[in-house]
């Protein structure tokens, strides 16, 4: 898997923009983004994650596992919530595969639509 700072890199180039700029529209410093593209800092925390994702009009989720960080809303609804603890625990006893927990993820909107 690569690194957090390999994969924003990739994504920021994707989407055509400078450090200068992604730094200015997610309200950070340029330097802190070169080193977070050059893997000088650790990932920062998960909003400032999903912050970068909507400037550069990327979903976060291959960040956020690059950072091995949640954001708050999730962290409080597991933190919170018994069963879903009680359920990622077996998924995580499971060892689930990526198109495994792809599957669950589209039973449960599928589950809700009804």
């Amino acid at each position: 898997m690569a690194s957090f700072g390999m994969l924003l890199r990739e994504k920021r180039r994707l989407a055509g923009i400078s450090q200068r700029e992604l730094a200015t529209k997610a309200g950070l410093d340029f330097s802190y983004i070169s080193k977070l593209e050059n893997d000088r800092i650790p990932a920062p925390a998960a909003d400032t994650v999903v912050t970068l994702c909507r400037v550069l009009e990327s979903s976060p989720q291959d960040l956020l596992a690059a950072s091995g960080k949640l954001p708050q809303q999730t962290q409080e609804a597991v933190g919170t919530s018994p069963a879903a603890q009680q359920f990622l625990e077996s998924a995580v006893q499971m060892k689930l595969t990526e198109d495994e927990w792809r599957e669950i993820a589209s039973s449960l909107h599928r589950l809700r639509e009804t």
